[in-house]
């Protein structure tokens, strides 16, 4: 062997060595406890040389169009420092575009199908039946219904703060009545959208005017007008009779409704029977025995108070107009026929919304079958549905009934002859076609002014020595919106000036104001005074106006 070769150790040799360490087991001893092994010694940190930054560039490319670092913000020292915003993309803008309109398409998607979903809905709880007949009277389909019910639109007038509606009813589906064609009921509903209050105001059927393609007419007849057509109007009758009514009577209409009387009976066996309280200033009540051909009874026959009538009792109430021998509560005819039909109107809103209705899916489909055989109207559904939003809030209970006077000291229509024809007709009472008094009565019913809604009637005597003052008071308080019905000299001369409240205090708002023209003493006509006594010769007048020697001058409001 080389002396310089390591020698080779033998490979049994190394393996018996290797086994030995890997099954040998320490020896521990109590005597010598194990030492905690040193800690390692970490290295120390490197040194880190700092330069200053210098002067930056702001205007160096890579800045431009950059907001600066809250901590190079001078104005700002509270601010956390903040990484500058990294430019995205032309690519990662467009899919980020992309993705907002695909979400945008996802929710209106998402929107129709719910829409549809609630439809579909209805159909499953009220019957696919129930939409066609609505559908039958809004001129509907299925696209419609989910456009109505995916956005309501605002009203004709809602912008106006007033909406109305012509509501005309006919008996056109009686065969065997006389002028079934022709309008018995015309009335007005009339909606406050602001104050959530409504009116309704009839137009008797026998109102004399004049029908373009007939010549003078009752109003009733226009509906039988079969080829009009004019701008902003429904066409044929119902379009003919609501320009009468506003060109000529000066009442705005924004929508129409036709009835026939049979969707009243309906309505009310639909509703299971309305309810009305009868007033009549018979003590006895209501009777008309014009014969009702179904029951072969009298027409109608109603004590004072309430009662509960079904589809036909309420047909027959619409109708009577005690013309009939031996009728009685019928005094004004036709005018206590359409009170009773506004009496009526009312009660059927009620009990139409009412839970037990709204709830009963059999009562409400026979209600819209009522309505889909025998109702026309311009309204679709999406006016429909923005109707039921803003009548919502109107009490039913408060909403007023009224209707052009014919009796008392100060009617507005008075009994006509046509001398051509020989036909009993209504006029205004300032004479044919002057249909002034009857606007004035309109804006009365939706003037925001509570003298003008008052609509008291105003007499100004002069009771002084000087001349004219009179008329000079009365044009500056009719300006103001007061009625003024006369101005005159009293018979005497009066000292002082005097209010004499003729109203029984019924017109608060009107006497207050006159008080604030007139200053002076405010006497009724129970007193003494030779003032009072002088104003009893004014039977129409609410107040009497005295204006005495102290008298200066109204002053200018």
């Amino acid at each position: 062997m080389d002396s310089n070769q390591k020698p080779r150790r033998n490979i049994e040799d190394i393996r018996s060595r290797y086994r030995g360490a890997q099954t040998a087991k320490p020896k521990l001893t109590t005597s010598q406890p194990s030492m905690p092994r040193p800690a390692k010694e970490l290295p120390k940190p490197l040194p880190i040389e700092i330069k200053p930054m210098g002067k930056i560039n702001l205007n160096e490319p890579s800045l431009v169009n950059r907001s600066l670092p809250a901590y190079l913000d001078e104005k700002d020292s509270t601010r956390k420092p903040s990484i500058l915003p990294i430019k995205k993309t032309k690519r990662e803008k467009k899919e980020k575009k992309e993705k907002k309109k695909w979400s945008k398409k996802k929710k209106v998607v998402s929107t129709i199908l719910s829409i549809l979903l609630i439809l579909g809905v209805i159909v499953a709880v009220f019957g696919a039946n129930l939409l066609s007949k609505l559908d039958k009277v809004v001129h509907g389909n299925l696209f419609s219904d989910a456009s109505a019910f995916l956005n309501t639109q605002p009203l004709k007038g809602e912008s106006s703060g007033r909406v109305n509606i012509l509501l005309a009813g006919n008996s056109a589906d009686d065969v065997g009545h006389n002028g079934a064609d022709l309008t018995d009921s015309i009335m007005i509903v009339s909606i406050d959208t602001t104050t959530h209050n409504a009116f309704m105001l009839s137009i008797p059927r026998d109102l004399w005017v004049d029908i373009p393609t007939m010549g003078h007419q009752k109003i009733n007849a226009a509906i039988t007008v079969s080829d009009f057509s004019s701008p902003g109007y429904p066409s044929n009758g119902m379009g003919q009779l609501e320009q009468i009514i506003q060109t000529q009577l000066g009442i705005p209409i924004n929508y129409y409704v036709l009835i026939d009387y049979a969707a009243l009976r309906d309505a009310a066996n639909a509703v299971g029977g309305i309810s009305v309280n009868i007033q009549s200033s018979d003590p006895r009540g209501l009777y008309d025995p014009s014969i009702d051909f179904t029951t072969n009874g009298p027409l109608v026959k109603l004590s004072n108070g309430w009662h509960t009538l079904n589809g036909q009792q309420a047909l027959d109430l619409a109708r009577a107009r005690g013309d009939a021998y031996g009728s009685y509560g019928y005094e004004l005819s036709d005018f206590a026929r359409t009170q009773n039909q506004r009496l009526m109107l009312v009660a059927l809103a009620e009990k139409a919304k009412s839970t037990g209705v709204v709830t009963n899916p059999i009562k409400i489909t026979s209600l819209f079958s009522a309505f889909s055989n025998n109702v026309q109207t311009d309204m679709t559904l999406n006016n429909v549905l923005r109707l039921a939003q803003i009548t919502k809030p109107i009490d039913l209970n408060a909403i007023q009934s009224e209707g052009f006077s014919y009796a008392g000291d100060n009617p507005l229509l008075i009994g006509h002859v046509d001398p051509a024809s020989g036909q009993d007709a209504l006029v205004p009472s300032l004479g044919v076609d002057n249909f002034t008094a009857l606007t004035q009565y309109y804006e009365q019913l939706t003037s925001k002014n509570p003298v003008v809604r008052e609509g008291a009637n105003v007499v100004i005597l002069n009771g002084s020595d000087k001349t004219g003052i009179a008329s000079v008071e009365g044009d500056k308080i009719t300006a103001a919106g007061y009625t003024v019905a006369n101005v005159g000299s009293a018979g005497s001369k009066y000292s002082g000036t005097m209010i004499v409240d003729m109203s029984d205090g019924k017109k608060p708002a009107t006497l207050a104001g006159l008080k604030n023209y007139f200053p002076g003493s405010v006497v009724q006509l129970s007193d003494l005074s030779t003032q009072a006594k002088e104003a009893q010769n004014y039977t129409s007048a609410d107040f009497v106006v005295i204006l005495g020697q102290n008298w200066n001058s109204a002053p200018s409001k």
